[in-house]
């Protein structure tokens, strides 16, 4: 593959002269982070959607355009999760512009099916160890543009798969301290399904996978069923969608009897804020899991990934 991607790229033109760092454009926060993990000093790196937007239905601007006309490589996470921008990244492509679907390169065996026939979910990364596979085609796509520094790239790819193996390790033994009984996860849209196969816990959303798609009062009064007859203590809103249908599940259940609190806001879509812990990939998911565990009835260890990490690696 990155043999066949070097001479595409040096058929196009696409090189990227020596010492100067490659400007490498990613869509969405968690794509970015690979990016950064794999390219260090060698790439800049820049994100189209920020924190609190939602990649379903985010549109390009025509500064997007103008960045993405300017980058040297174009990463995003595809399963059309970006579904709004696939024309954008088509011309970009059709012009012979590197432009990595990070999360196409799972095979599908392991990817989960979407609410349309072909299709996929697109939140592959929820889970962690699964997310690590993505790191690959952003290490061919670096080496491809600067060979120079592709033991490098490689080398850090190698380096950010053992530490993502060892924080899945550590999501998978928070997860577990939540009682059997209790592994109900409901929030606002279908981001979670990932997160629960890989960490044990049922995962409901209000909404489908793609926030475009509306939730009626069916769905709600469904998940009040869900809410009272399980004893359900908590539920979760997320930071890129709106809380309101969270809201109308606390008032039903409290109509029938059933006190239930929002045990926090979760990160699904999007990042934190740059400069926060949660702005980054490892953050926002140990952010995820210390809420989750700490609303349903689970433990979360002193000091986090850091200290477990201390104590539980050589």
């Amino acid at each position: 593959m990155k043999c066949i991607l070097m001479l595409w790229l040096g058929l196009f033109g696409f090189t990227v002269a020596r010492g100067e760092p490659v400007l490498a454009v990613a869509t969405v926060g968690m794509v970015a982070d690979l990016v950064r993990m794999v390219g260090g000093d060698e790439v800049d790196v820049v994100t189209m959607i920020g924190e609190g937007v939602d990649p379903h239905v985010y549109k390009p601007t025509r500064n997007d355009v103008v960045l993405l006309q300017r980058a040297d490589v174009v990463f995003y996470n595809g399963l059309l999760l970006e579904g709004r921008m696939a024309d954008v990244l088509n011309r970009v492509r059709g012009r012979g512009k590197p432009v990595v679907a990070v999360a196409e390169v799972i095979g599908e065996a392991r990817l989960l099916a979407g609410e349309e026939a072909g299709h996929h979910d697109p939140h592959v990364w929820m889970d962690v160890r699964l997310w690590a596979e993505a790191l690959p085609p952003v290490a061919d796509a670096l080496s491809a543009l600067r060979p120079e520094h592709g033991e490098r790239f490689r080398e850090r790819a190698a380096i950010a798969a053992l530490q993502l193996e060892a924080f899945d390790r550590y999501v998978r033994e928070v997860a577990e301290s939540i009682p059997l009984t209790k592994r109900v996860l409901i929030t606002a849209h279908d981001a979670f399904h990932y997160f629960g196969r890989a960490y044990g816990l049922e995962v409901m959303g209000i909404q489908g996978l793609s926030t475009e798609s509306e939730a009626g009062l069916h769905d709600i009064n469904r998940l009040v069923d869900v809410l009272v007859a399980r004893g359900v203590g908590a539920i979760f809103v997320e930071t890129s969608v709106a809380d309101k249908n969270v809201r109308a599940l606390v008032e039903g259940a409290r109509a029938r009897g059933h006190a239930v609190v929002i045990g926090g806001s979760l990160f699904s879509d999007a990042m934190g804020a740059p400069g926060t812990p949660e702005g980054t990939y490892l953050g926002m998911i140990e952010h995820n899991i210390h809420v989750i565990a700490g609303a349903l009835g689970g433990s979360v260890p002193e000091g986090g990934f850091a200290a477990w990490s201390r104590e539980e690696l050589p």
